[in-house]
C-alpha cells in the first residue's frame, strides 16, 4: 500500500510538468526582432549577406554546377552549425550526412535549393525558421544560429 501512494505522489508530481511539454505553446520570435542579432553577426564574422523574402540572411560562396535541389529531393551535405557566440553545436565536416531534404528544418529548406551541387553557402537562420522558442538538444530556445552548408549530391 506504501509504494501505492508513493506512486501516486510521484505522478503528481510528474503529470503536470509533461502536460506543458506536450503543450509545446510558446510564442515565436519575429524575424524583425531578430534582424539586429543576424546583421551583427554577419558584420562581425566579414560576412556580405543578403537577406531572402522569408527573413533569413544568406551569402553563397560557389553556387555550385550541378543539380538544384528541391523539398522532394535527398541530399548529402557537410555542415557545421554554430550559436551566435561561436559554440558549434553540430558539425558533419567528413562523410556527407544524408537526408530528405523536405525533413529538416525550414531555414534549410529554403537556403539549400539556393545552390546546386558542389555549392556551398553560408546562413544565418532567425529562431522562427530554425528551431524556434521550443530548441533542441543543445540549441536553446529561440536560438539564431548560423551554418555553412556544402551540399556534395542531390538525389
Amino acid at each position: 500500500m506504501k509504494n501505492f501512494i508513493v506512486s501516486v505522489f510521484v505522478s503528481l508530481l510528474i503529470l503536470p510538468g509533461t502536460g506543458c511539454l506536450k503543450d509545446n505553446s510558446c510564442n515565436a520570435k519575429s524575424v524583425d526582432s531578430e534582424r539586429t542579432t543576424m546583421s551583427t553577426y554577419a558584420t562581425a564574422n566579414g560576412l556580405t549577406v543578403t537577406e531572402h523574402s522569408s527573413g533569413f540572411q544568406y551569402q553563397i560562396i560557389s553556387a555550385g554546377a550541378g543539380q538544384t535541389p528541391s523539398l522532394s529531393s535527398t541530399v548529402s551535405v557537410r555542415y557545421t552549425g554554430k550559436l551566435m557566440d561561436g559554440t558549434v553545436f553540430d558539425s558533419a565536416t567528413g562523410t556527407p550526412v544524408t537526408f530528405p531534404l523536405g525533413q529538416v528544418i525550414p531555414g534549410w529548406q529554403l537556403a539549400v535549393p539556393l545552390i546546386q551541387e558542389g555549392g556551398l553557402i553560408r546562413i544565418i537562420l532567425p529562431s522562427s525558421l530554425a528551431y524556434g522558442c521550443t530548441g533542441a538538444g543543445a540549441i536553446p530556445p529561440d536560438a539564431v544560429l548560423y551554418f555553412e552548408i556544402q551540399l556534395v549530391d542531390v538525389q
